[in-house]
């Protein structure tokens, strides 16, 4: 007898009739009065769990144990201890494609949970799938944690889908994913069409030239936004490190922030911008009036990048943080980003980090002759470990309590 073993990204889909019960007993809890008593269903359930919850929370208790019976998966404890409050943490619980759908028909009926953090979970396309459903018609979710659950383009297709039609999300992130060519293609469909987006993590995939989609979608939706600009609408962070961006791609992806007029922080370190992307950027510094932080660290960029970085901050008022830190510089490009920032009298800038780059004596005698000239800026270099502390933008401070699971 032969056994095949099959991952959880390898497993079928269920049954129809399996999802055909599983709607039935989403339906038929809108009135149930009492969790069932006696239920031979495995949990691993705290009995402290078990006192009196409001109608609300009961009807979810109960339809979330109906449906992991359903779908033969144990059910997690920690959702049932979640009760009212507005952050459902379940990473790392290896719920897998059938945890999820067990999940998904109970958060239609859950009306307490803003923020829902499912990384590493193993989802895979078929998970996200089933979660899909439950996020186009969640009207309490603002901001989902989906990162590292292996969805690939299937289930970025159906969350960028199911994202497009719920007006309530503000944060999504995607990271480690494996998202290529193809689920960049929904990506920004994603953004041409959420203009109520604000943050979006896309760091550890393989996006690369196909990348200047996305960011010709935050452009596109920045022109034709029209009136709702003075609303604050569209994507204000984006970070999308650890990606394959580099040659024609990163110079795309960096004349988009010439005329962007809604990102203020952008992470796109340990890609491959190089030499021909900096000079991009700093192009781009030179007409942005937006951007406040920046982060290019580890990008292949060396003196003559830093120079046409320079060339943008010797103009830029908006900058605030600059980080690039672990490029080949050295002493002659970190002394011609610095001298710039000098030579510009109305920078911004509160962060200059050049971490792990060695530098020169001419380098320290600089940096002190402008700390007199600015003495808010914060300049990092490997020798020099100063503290910084920055203020978050209003819409990335903490609303919710970090709780976490016990």
């Amino acid at each position: 007898m032969s056994i095949t073993m099959r991952g959880p990204c390898e497993e079928a889909g269920e049954s129809e009739e399996r999802e055909k019960e599983a709607a039935a007993a989403a339906g038929c809890f809108a009135w149930v009065p009492e969790a069932e008593e006696g239920s031979d269903v495995d949990s691993d359930s705290d009995p402290e769990t078990e006192g009196t919850h409001g109608l609300g929370e009961l009807v979810k208790d109960t339809l979330y144990l109906r449906s992991c019976r359903v779908h033969s998966v144990v059910p997690a404890s920690c959702f049932l201890r979640q009760g009212s409050a507005p952050e459902l943490n379940l990473r790392h619980r290896g719920l897998g494609p059938q945890g999820a759908r067990a999940l998904a028909s109970s958060l239609t009926a859950n009306p307490y949970v803003k923020r829902l953090d499912l990384r590493d979970n193993g989802l895979c396309g078929t998970g996200a799938e089933a979660l899909a459903g439950a996020l186009s018609k969640s009207s309490s979710i603002c901001d989902v944690d989906l990162s590292e659950n292996q969805l690939g383009a299937v289930g970025a297709q159906a969350i960028c889908a199911a994202l497009t039609v719920n007006p309530t999300m503000q944060k999504v992130q995607l990271a480690g994913n494996s998202l290529e060519e193809q689920a960049a293609q929904y990506l920004a469909e994603l953004l041409l069409a959420h203009t109520g987006l604000k943050s979006l993590d896309l760091s550890y995939n393989q996006l690369n030239d196909q990348a200047e989609r996305i960011r010709k979608a935050v452009l596109v939706t920045g022109e034709t936004l029209g009136p709702a600009l003075a609303e604050n609408t569209g994507l204000i962070e984006l970070n999308i490190s650890w990606n394959h961006l580099r040659g024609p791609g990163a110079i795309a992806f960096a004349r988009g922030l010439e005329a962007n007029i809604f990102l203020r922080v952008l992470d796109i370190s340990y890609n491959g911008f190089g030499d021909p992307g900096a000079s991009a950027v700093g192009e781009a510094l030179r007409t942005n009036n937006v951007l406040e932080e920046l982060n290019m660290s580890n990008n292949r960029i060396s003196a003559v990048g830093a120079l046409s970085l320079g060339l943008g901050l010797r103009v830029n008022q908006t900058l605030r943080s600059f980080v690039v830190s672990r490029n080949p510089m050295q002493s002659e490009g970190c002394l011609g980003v610095l001298k710039s920032v000098r030579d510009n009298p109305v920078s911004a800038l509160e962060l200059l980090d050049f971490s792990d780059i060695q530098v020169n004596r001419q380098f320290d005698d600089l940096a002190s002759s402008v700390k007199v000239i600015l003495p808010g800026l914060c300049i990092k270099t490997a020798a020099r470990r100063v503290e910084y502390k920055k203020d978050l933008l209003p819409v990335f401070r903490p609303s919710l309590p970090a709780s976490a699971p016990k």
